[in-house]
């Protein structure tokens, strides 16, 4: 299950809390809630039809109030749909699974990182399945590692189809770097935890899951192509460019 490293530390039974005003919050009209997060009114308006946004609290007939979680929400939804480039679709599964309050946090957070996590698709558009030596050689990893990877977990079967494009694009010996890549992910991991469980309340961390998960995975890429950059221009040399 992906996200199983993010749900340590996350009591078993949690639950989310759901929409509505709390105590302390202020209630506020659509267009206010438009100028706090930036997102037109005809698109809160379309959210809300599409069941993406709940409904505010009708005031009048023709008039709804918004509170401080309609806020929150419209800023995950423009994260996944900006930063982490995810359809319309897909964020709405993303929010289904935030908005079940039945499951217990682990798998909670096992399918909200899931929903997130890209879909499996060859690298290359190469073979859809892993060959059985890559296969052996993401099983090996996760015994070397001590990690948890049983057959058919998506992320595993990812790495394995990626090892397996390597191959047959004639660099098998991509395979040495496995270990490096994996002792990088452990630190990442390390602190992803860290910063998904000082969170606080349940619903800050779940919601922390679902932009780390996008926002972590562009932030990384980043940073490792310029760090790329940076060793390549130290081994190889060249200019400031």
């Amino acid at each position: 299950m992906r996200g199983w490293v993010l749900a340590r530390g996350i009591p078993g039974n949690a639950r989310i809390a759901g929409f509505g005003t709390l105590e302390g919050e202020r209630a506020v009209r659509i267009g206010e809630l438009s100028r706090r997060t930036g997102v037109p009114v005809p698109t809160i308006k379309y959210y809300v039809r599409e069941g993406l946004l709940p409904s505010g609290e009708l005031t009048s007939p023709n008039q709804a109030s918004y509170d401080d979680a309609h806020e929150r929400r419209l800023r995950l939804i423009r994260a996944l749909l900006g930063a982490g480039g995810l359809p319309l679709a897909r964020i709405a599964k993303v929010l289904e699974a935030v908005d079940d309050t039945s499951q217990p946090a682990h798998k909670l957070l096992g399918t909200v990182a899931g929903s997130v996590a890209a879909p499996l698709v060859p690298p290359t558009g190469g073979s859809e399945e892993p060959s059985e030596r890559a296969r052996q050689r993401v099983a090996e990893l996760a015994e070397r590692r001590g990690w948890l990877v049983p057959p058919g977990n998506p992320d595993g079967d990812a790495l394995a189809l990626t090892l397996s494009e390597a191959e047959r694009l004639g660099h098998e010996e991509f395979a040495g770097t496995l270990d490096a890549y994996a002792e990088a992910a452990e630190k990442v991991a390390g602190a992803d935890l860290a910063y998904v469980t000082g969170r606080g309340a349940f619903e800050d961390v779940l919601e922390s899951v679902v932009v780390g998960m996008v926002l972590g995975d562009a932030m990384f890429g980043s940073l490792r192509r310029i760090a790329q950059a940076e060793e390549s221009r130290r081994v190889l040399g060249g200019g400031g460019e």
